[in-house]
């Protein structure tokens, strides 16, 4: 996978997921916005990351993520993931153009 490009910031990141508390929607074929990279950091256990070639598309790649690792997925990207072992634990953390309208957006509300 990818690098997020050096003129991207991170604007916002997810609690501690775990097989208690995943979203259901990341365990089924999602997307990141147009504009947004979305970086997996995997810190206990593994997970697999499945990349498709759109909404409706054919498996594109998969690829095991374990503790210690991160992984990115491109904007408008489509994807899922699934917990590999019981103790996996990750989060997720987005960036976008440190010019973008979203990180302008993100700031405003944190300095409200």
């Amino acid at each position: 996978m990818a690098l997020v490009p050096k003129d991207f910031v991170n604007y916002k990141s997810t609690p501690v997921f775990s097989r208690d508390n995943v979203p259901k929607m990341l365990l089924h074929m999602h997307n990141t916005k147009a504009g947004v990279y979305g970086q997996i950091q995997v810190l206990t256990g593994s997970l697999k990351f499945y990349g498709f070639t759109g909404s409706r598309g054919e498996l594109d790649k998969e690829i095991i993520i374990r503790a210690g690792e991160t992984a990115i997925s491109h904007p408008e990207y489509w994807h899922k993931v699934e917990l590999l072992t019981e103790d996996t634990q990750f989060r997720l953390h987005f960036y976008a153009h440190k010019d973008s309208a979203i990180v302008a957006q993100q700031q405003s509300e944190r300095s409200e």
